[in-house]
Parts: C-alpha cells; structure tokens; sequence
C-alpha cells in the first residue's frame, strides 16, 4: 500500500515519534510511507524506509494551544498557514495514497482544523478514494465541554473509516480520558502500545541517574531540581538530557557539580535507560513505554503546566507498578527528588514489559485488514 501519515507536534515531539515508529513498522512490511510533519523538524530521529516531508512548521505559544507560532516566534498569519495548506493538498494528490492516516485530529488539533477538513474533502473527492484513519495515543487531553467530544465524533462519522487506539483496552482504555460514545465505539480499533523493538537484555550492574523531559522546552524545573539533588548526592553519575538551544545547555551546565554531565537528546535513550540505576522524566507517551520496556526504576514528573492532565493520568496508571513513584512538579526540591529515587531503587525489581509492546506490527495488521475489506 501507499501509506501517508499527518501530524503536527506543537510542545514536545513525542506524536513525531510515534508517527515514524508506525511509518517504519509500514515501510518494514514492504508499504511505501510518506510522513507529512507540520511541526519543527527533529534531527535525531530515525526515518529509516520513510519519506518525510515537511510544512512550514508552526509551534505552540507554550500551553497556549489557542496561538500557533513559526519557528522565528512570530505568530503564523493567514498566508503562512494558507501555504502549509496548499502545501498539504500538494502531496496528497502526489503520492495519491491508499490510506491517509490523521495524527490526533480530530480529537486533538481543532486550531488546525481548517487544514485538516481541506485535506479530509480532498481525499474524500479522490477516486479511489483512500481508507482514511485517525491515529491517537493512550490518553487523550479530556475535552472541556461537550461540543468537542461531539465535534470529534461527527468528524470521525463523516469522514473516517477507523480511529487507531494506540494502547491496550485492558490497561489504559480510552474512556479514561475521553468519553467514548455509541456513535464513535465501533470505530475504535486497539493496537497496543506503539514502542519500538524490544531493548537487548538489561545488563546485570545499573549506574548513574538520566533526567529527561521529552523533545520540547519544557522541564526546566526538573532540570534545576536535578542539579540541586546531584549535590546531595555526589557519588553517582547524573546525565541530564535537555533539548532546545544550545544556549539552554550552557546556562545548566554553568550551575552543575562535576559529576553530571548535559547533553542534548539521543538516539540511543532507551540504551541509556537500559544502564541507568534510575530514570527521571516526565511522563509522555514514549518516554512511559521505554520507562516499561526497560524496567528502570523511575521517578515520574507529569507535565501539568496550563492545567495539562494527560501525564498525570498516565503516570497514576503506571505507579501502581514497582519501582515507579510520581512526584509532582509543586513538591519538587532536591530532597524530594533524591529521597524519591532511593524509594524507587529499594522497590522490588520490575522486569521489562514485553507484552502488549507491538502496537506498530498490530496497526499494519489492523489497516491491512481494514484496507482489504473497503477494496471488498
């Protein structure tokens, strides 16, 4: 199949990344993918077998996602977003897919929603007309009011074919975020949890702590609570992973003892993870699933900057787990955050979850499937 995935990260990065884990996981399987990315542009990641293309990427004023920003942090006007819009149809009748799959919208995204409709009446027009999907993670930002969730559910009634579930209904079901009406269940399709293959076997001696906090700019209290606990705790190794401007790391780095060290984000964080003695992070969707694969014991910081819930209500259902504690963001001080890591060491042991992982193999199953029957 010709498969093209749409997303626009605006804070972190976390849907890029899940939106080319899927890519991969299609391109694996022999599809051709295209992965149209609205959002800025992320070096490190990995787009083995998928063609990327990109917008004029816009970003959120913070967690004001009422305002979108260009990458120079002027606002986006009419003409720019007009641009990223005829750049969007543009591709859509060049590649000419047989599945367009939309990441978050229309449950999320509604500031781009004129671009989104354009793209969904164009498709609609196409002949064949592609399956058209909606791709969402686990937790979803619950809707304010009422007419958002409906919003969402004539959306999806009007122009989609399926909405991809990435979780496991057993675990983390939908309707702990989102109120899942008759309308919009039976276009619900589980995939489990979309994580990249299963680490190698966790080595034996575990060292040093990782602090992270996504691919955005957010984290800065983590960051500075880190370097506070790394003086009280001089004998072990921190690495704080910190994204954004070099500029960011620099002023870390200025009021950092010399046993931690601050680099920006890797590739290899899952590795790094693997050979922590704990994590640190806040609590986005696939940093939560490399915290499960890996079995770190970690220390959960959800992100509830602009009353954001959605990493809290993750990080509630993952610490009944061991070795997994939360500490919020108006409890933490360096005592707090050591303290918390000694309880999530001296916690019983968690072995790394493999089941319910292969969420992106599960999604070219379920749209293979889906594809076959609408050609039916």
């Amino acid at each position: 199949m010709k498969v093209m995935i749409v997303v626009t990260h605006l804070l972190g990065t976390g849907h890029l990344a899940r939106a080319l884990t899927i890519g991969r996981a299609f391109a694996e399987a022999g599809d051709q993918v295209s992965v149209v990315s609205g959002g800025g542009a992320v070096s490190h990641f990995d787009t083995t077998g998928v063609n990327l293309h990109q917008l004029p990427s816009v970003q959120s004023n913070g967690t004001d996602f009422t305002t979108l920003l260009c990458k120079d942090g002027t606002q986006a006007g009419p003409a720019y977003l007009q641009k990223r819009q005829d750049r969007l149809t543009e591709l859509l009748a060049d590649i000419a897919p047989d599945v367009l799959i939309t990441e978050l919208f229309p449950f999320g995204r509604r500031i781009l929603k004129e671009e989104f409709t354009t793209l969904l009446q164009a498709a609609r027009a196409m002949s064949p007309r592609p399956l058209v999907l909606s791709s969402i993670r686990d937790i979803l930002a619950p809707p304010s009011k009422p007419s958002k969730a409906a919003y969402a559910d004539e959306m999806v009634t009007n122009f989609y074919d399926g909405v991809l579930v990435h979780s496991d209904a057993d675990v983390v079901p939908l309707d702990l975020s989102w109120p899942v009406s008759t309308a919009l269940a039976p276009f619900l399709h589980y995939t489990g949890f979309v994580a990249p293959a299963p680490p190698d076997e966790t080595p034996a001696m575990r060292r040093g702590i990782v602090v992270s906090a996504g691919g955005g700019t957010v984290g800065d209290k983590v960051f500075e609570t880190a370097i506070n606990a790394a003086d009280l705790a001089p004998d072990m190794p921190w690495l704080l992973l910190v994204s954004g401007e070099d500029s960011r790391r620099i002023a870390l780095n200025a009021k950092a003892p010399s046993h931690v060290r601050i680099e920006a984000p890797r590739p290899d964080f899952r590795a790094l993870l693997e050979k922590a003695a704990a994590s640190v992070s806040m609590c986005g969707y696939n940093t939560a699933l490399d915290v499960l694969q890996t079995g770190v014991p970690a220390v959960l910081v959800p992100f509830d900057d602009g009353g954001e819930v959605e990493q809290g209500l993750r990080a509630a259902a993952l610490s009944t787990q061991n070795g997994i504690a939360i500490l919020r963001q108006d409890a933490l001080s360096g005592t707090s955050l050591v303290d918390a890591i000694a309880d999530v060491q001296a916690a019983n042991k968690r072995p790394p979850r493999i089941a319910g992982m292969d969420g992106a193999a599960r999604t070219v199953e379920i749209v293979r499937d889906l594809h076959r029957r609408s050609l039916q």
